[in-house]
């Protein structure tokens, strides 16, 4: 952990997670004056724990100025709707229909900024990480679940909601017949390669899976359709791959861009993607932080009162 620096402005986050949560105090990567870890278990337990958590940080450190909320989804982003701040048709027992942002905004009378953990993680990768200087690209996290942070023209892509790419179906490859595991859609891309999937599948955590397992020719393969819709549809000029199975199995980064190259059969005929895979198709540049630093860099997004 960095030690606070002068001058910087005091920022607070909250990177909610389906697993655990993570609050963080400070300004960047070089400054976080503190960060704790809390267990997410129901909507009411945890909120309770992270304003209690957030509480002591701020006696510690000073009041921030403003609030990052980075939540794992279905949210409503329009600010417009009565349900704004809320996670909706999430699968997660207990939170559909919980008011997250209003919650913490009530709680301690700071402007709030609330979005998806992925689009926060893809803002934190554009200000310090690997996408620095870039407009548009794409923040891809495959963990438990996988979700798609896209940033267009620097800003995070919202229509009626946020994009939810991993649950986007896409071409399965030839003899792969294995129904999927999401409880929506059954074969999209979070149903056949996500780290839950794979544990249904194989029956045992992706992390313990042997690289030269058979069953990553079909991951790859799935993630690299998933590429391949992304880059024929908002043309990222770079997309990155972050999350638990992505760090525990980084030989996938070669076989998703074969595949990737394969998937587009020469359509795409773009220099500086086609002959720079190995930087069009990387590891996230922060790593396991993109997540609380992206609840920092929503923070920044929103001006105080």
């Amino acid at each position: 952990m960095m030690s606070g620096e002068t001058g910087r402005e005091l920022l607070a986050g909250v990177e909610l997670g389906g697993t655990k949560c993570i609050c963080i105090l400070g300004s960047g990567p070089h400054d976080v004056r503190a960060q704790r870890a809390i267990t997410t278990t129901d909507p009411e337990t945890t909120l309770w724990n992270i304003e209690r958590a957030l509480s002591e940080m701020f006696e510690m450190h000073g009041p921030p100025s403003r609030l990052g909320i980075a939540s794992f989804g279905p949210v409503d982003l329009d600010v417009l709707s009565p349900r704004y701040g809320f996670i909706t048709s999430t699968p997660k027992p207990g939170w559909r229909d919980t008011n997250v942002a209003a919650r913490l905004r009530d709680a301690f009378g700071i402007p709030v900024s609330f979005d998806t953990d992925v689009n926060a993680a893809a803002l934190a990768e554009g200000r310090w990480g690997a996408t620095q200087a870039l407009g548009d690209y794409a923040y891809v996290t495959v963990g438990t679940g996988i979700g798609v942070g896209l940033v267009v023209n620097g800003a995070t892509v919202k229509g009626f909601g946020h994009p939810e790419a991993g649950h986007i179906r896409v071409a399965r490859r030839a003899g792969d017949v294995w129904p999927g595991h999401c409880p929506f859609h059954s074969d999209c891309v979070e149903g056949l390669a996500s780290g839950s999937a794979l544990a249904a599948r194989a029956g045992k955590p992706a992390s313990e899976i042997a690289p030269d397992d058979p069953l990553w020719t079909d991951v790859a393969h799935t993630l690299a359709q998933l590429c391949a819709t992304l880059a024929l549809t908002t043309a990222p000029r770079r997309i990155l791959f972050g999350g638990g199975v992505m760090n525990a199995q980084a030989h996938l980064f070669g076989r998703i861009r074969e595949a990737f190259r394969n998937s587009l059969a020469g359509y795409v005929d773009v220099p500086a993607v086609m002959d720079r895979l190995d930087d069009y198709i990387r590891p996230a540049g922060l790593g396991d932080r993109a997540g609380p630093l992206g609840a920092l860099a929503l923070a920044r997004s929103v001006r105080p009162d």
